[in-house]
Order: C-alpha cells, then sequence, then structure tokens
C-alpha cells in the first residue's frame, strides 16, 4: 500500500519543502508560435527567486499564466497547494502582481489609488491599510500627489504597494526594476528583500548584481525551456566543463615555462610582477598542484584564490 503524503511536502512525485508555487509541464502556444516548452519548477515558501532570460524567453507570458491572466495550453499550477485551473478568483486573493509596464492612473493621487485598489479587493479597514502600505513602502512624503507627477522611482512604490495592499502570501514582480537609476534601484531592491522576509516572491530582471544580491533561488529560461532552477551558490554548477580561473601572488616572479608541466593549463598571464593568472581546460581544480609545484621549486605563494564564475557568465553560457 502507498504511503498517505501531505501535498504540501510531496508534489509531482518529488519531496519538497513546502511550496509556494509550483509549475509542472507547462506549455503554451500562440497559433503556431511555441512560446512555453513542457516548463517545470517550485519555489518554496519565504524564498525569493529570480527568473532570468533573454527577450522573448517567455517570462512574462509564464507570469501572466501564473496569475490566471491567461490559460496554460498545456500543465498544471498551484500556488500554495490551490490549482489555478477552476480556482482563479481564490488564486488571486494570495498573489500580488506587478507588471513589467506598471498601468497606473496618473491623474489620481497616490492615497486615493490605493483606496481605490483597497475597495476592488474589499478590504476592512480599508484606509488603515492604505496607510500601513503607504509606511512600508515609503511613499508617505507622496501620499497626496497625483501618480503622473511622481518619479519612476515611487511609481514603481505605487506599483509595489497596490501589489501587497490585500496583503498576499506570493509576490509576482516583473522587471520591477526597469528604468531606474542607480539611487532608486537600492532603494526599490532593499523593500524588495524586506517584503521577501515575509512572502515568496518571484521576480524578473536582467540585473544580475540584483539577483546575487537578493535572491535565494534562480531560474533561468532560454526558448520556452528551462535551463536552470538551483540555489543561488549552486548555479555555476549547472555549466558543465567551463573553465577554473586561479589568480596566485607569488614572493618572487617564477619562470613561465615552469607551469608547462600541469596539462591542464590552457593559459598562462602574468599580470603583475609577482601576480600571475592560470585559466585550465575544463573544469579541473589545479591548486594542489600549483601547490606542490611551488614547493618543490622553493617558491613562496602569498595568497591563492579561484575566481568563481559569476552569473551573468553561467546565464550567457546557458541562454547563448
Amino acid at each position: 500500500m502507498e504511503p498517505i503524503v501531505n501535498h504540501d511536502f510531496y508534489i509531482f512525485g518529488q519531496f519538497y519543502d513546502y511550496m509556494s508555487i509550483s509549475v509542472h509541464q507547462v506549455s503554451k502556444t500562440f497559433g503556431s508560435q511555441l512560446v512555453l516548452d513542457s516548463v517545470s519548477f517550485h519555489v518554496n515558501s519565504g524564498e525569493i527567486a529570480a527568473f532570468i532570460g533573454p527577450n522573448g524567453a517567455g517570462k512574462s507570458t509564464l507570469m501572466k499564466i501564473i496569475c490566471g491572466l491567461i490559460s496554460p495550453s498545456e500543465g498544471t499550477i498551484r500556488i500554495k497547494d490551490m490549482n489555478i485551473s477552476g480556482n482563479t478568483l481564490e488564486v488571486r486573493k494570495k498573489l500580488g502582481y506587478l507588471p513589467e509596464n506598471n498601468p497606473l492612473y496618473p491623474d489620481m493621487y497616490v492615497e486615493e489609488y490605493l483606496q481605490f485598489v483597497a475597495g476592488l479587493y474589499k478590504l476592512p479597514h480599508s484606509r488603515q491599510r492604505v496607510r500601513e502600505v503607504v509606511n512600508l513602502t515609503g511613499l508617505t512624503p507622496e501620499r497626496k500627489k497625483k501618480i503622473g507627477v511622481l518619479s519612476k522611482g515611487y511609481r514603481q512604490r505605487v506599483g509595489l504597494a497596490q501589489a501587497i495592499i490585500h496583503d498576499p502570501d506570493v509576490l509576482i514582480l516583473d522587471e520591477p526594476t526597469t528604468g531606474l537609476d542607480p539611487n532608486q534601484l537600492t532603494e526599490i531592491r532593499n523593500l524588495i528583500s524586506g517584503l521577501g522576509k515575509q512572502k515568496t516572491v518571484m521576480l524578473s530582471t536582467h540585473i544580475m548584481q540584483e539577483v546575487e544580491a537578493i535572491c535565494k533561488r534562480v531560474i533561468i529560461i532560454s526558448k520556452g525551456k528551462i535551463m536552470a532552477n538551483d540555489l543561488t551558490g549552486n548555479i555555476a554548477g549547472h555549466v558543465i566543463g567551463s573553465p577554473h580561473t586561479i589568480v596566485i601572488e607569488f614572493s618572487k616572479d617564477p619562470q613561465e615555462n615552469l607551469f608547462s608541466a600541469i596539462t591542464a593549463i590552457e593559459l598562462t598571464k602574468k599580470l603583475k610582477p609577482g601576480t600571475w593568472l592560470f585559466q585550465t581546460r575544463g573544469d579541473t581544480d589545479i591548486r594542489e598542484e600549483l601547490f606542490k609545484l611551488a614547493v618543490k621549486n622553493d617558491l613562496i605563494i602569498l595568497s591563492m584564490h579561484r575566481k568563481d564564475r559569476k552569473l551573468e557568465d553561467v546565464f550567457r553560457e546557458l541562454t547563448a
């Protein structure tokens, strides 16, 4: 007899932590064009997950499907263990959504607009809730202004405020920092990071530093297919055979031909007196060999470190 399992932890044949977002074998076609091809992934409760890919990869389409705005051609999506098929209105109560093109009413005042959104959700004590989200999103100085006169950064804050006004469990943010200057970007990033302490956040972005700074999970999509889905610190492991780069500072310069004995070295470069860069063929770790060779030749190593692959490099290799 098969064991009885709790679907909070056992979905699609695998055990996970409690999942806020589960996407299973989702495909979407528009006419003859296949936009999403059997996409599957999960985002655990309390994670900030980056959903990244080239333009046209299918990111916005999938986000709209998750939010119930368009229907998948095939597949299943669950939000907090609730199938969105047939439960769209209930699911939307659990979701907050900020689309890429933040649709706001420029002639409405900030508080007026948020009060309007609160009314759509039929929130009790709506005025109190509006004051709470205004304070949470840093809109207090601008709350009496018309949306049309706000800066891009403050308009994004208004978009985030409307997305969280009903206190959803899950936030879907499509390019939330596009077009912001560095100061605005930092402010919105800090805001999202704070929201991620209480909610599950899935965001799309083209800013890799943003992903590395605030996201626990990275999902990479290209041409409608998932290329990688892992914790941010593990994502580099999805590129097999990529070279390692090692930088060593010696107490004195060695002879360049000394390193030819290590066959895995593809590139040797002197950066400055005493400091050398080595790049390997494939993903062979040559640090032990370099250390032994240095000891054998009476070379003192002052420092040695391996330069890890950046997310941008992994992204480029998986989506090229």
